[in-house]
């Protein structure tokens, strides 16, 4: 049971060896949202709501060409927020399993809201834990500046309707850092980004980076910080998927 969508993959989706982007994925991840609202009673009862951490376990790659089908359920809530999980197969074999921590969000003040009475009625249909809590998977201290800072340039396109910076356009950058790092996406991996505050129109950003070859637990791990005049925005780590 849950919120069904399919599509075809294309060309502006996928690297230069074929697979499936992170900031593709976010994209998709989006796009489902957004049909789900369109197409439910949430677009007349809850039609605001913003990302504030995304899961992404790459179980097995997508690879172009292919068709990806995507299934969306709320599989834990409270008042105020939903995990939303959100499977990508396709039809080769492709799997991509994600969780979302959503925001329903007041369209008068764009501060957290409750969630409307038939909106949680909409949403309990998959689930039964109405406890759920924020608790933060990232909480590494931002490292000092070194040589690997890359400036993240803000562009027009990548503003929202918010004035923030859409989600899935961190990714872009997550994705520059990665491409020094193939071994990290040869094996099932997991991707966590967490956003701590907006960042604006014209804002600048920098990019710190962490490589690790081995952690405490002998797994390779990249961690990123966006930074913002001296504030943590957002973080991301990079990891081989827990067994």
């Amino acid at each position: 049971m849950g919120f069904a969508s399919a599509w075809p993959i294309r060309a502006g989706d996928v690297d230069p060896y074929n697979r499936l982007r992170f900031d593709a994925v976010g994209r998709y991840l989006q796009d489902i949202a957004g049909e789900q609202l369109e197409q439910t009673i949430l677009s007349r009862t809850d039609p605001n709501w913003i990302v504030r951490r995304t899961v992404v376990d790459v179980i097995r790659p997508i690879l172009w060409p292919d068709r990806v089908r995507l299934l969306r359920w709320c599989s834990s809530m409270s008042t105020r927020w939903t995990n939303m999980r959100v499977r990508i197969t396709s039809d080769n074999g492709g799997l991509i399993e994600t969780e979302g921590f959503w925001i329903n969000i007041s369209e008068s003040s764009n501060m957290p809201a409750r969630i409307s009475d038939d909106g949680l009625v909409y949403l309990a249909q998959t689930t039964n834990e109405h406890r759920l809590r924020w608790r933060p998977y990232l909480t590494e201290s931002t490292p000092g500046e070194s040589d690997t800072d890359m400036p993240f340039p803000v562009r027009a396109t990548d503003i929202d309707q918010y004035n923030h910076v859409n989600n899935a356009c961190y990714w872009q950058a997550v994705e520059q850092f990665l491409a020094e790092y193939p071994k990290l996406l040869a094996a099932p991996h997991r991707a966590v980004i967490e956003y701590v505050a907006p960042v604006l129109a014209r804002q600048h950003v920098t990019v710190r980076s962490r490589y690790e070859p081995s952690d405490r637990a002998g797994h390779p791990v990249l961690r990123l910080w966006f930074v913002v005049g001296g504030t943590t925005t957002t973080l991301v780590r990079i990891m081989p998927l827990p067994v």
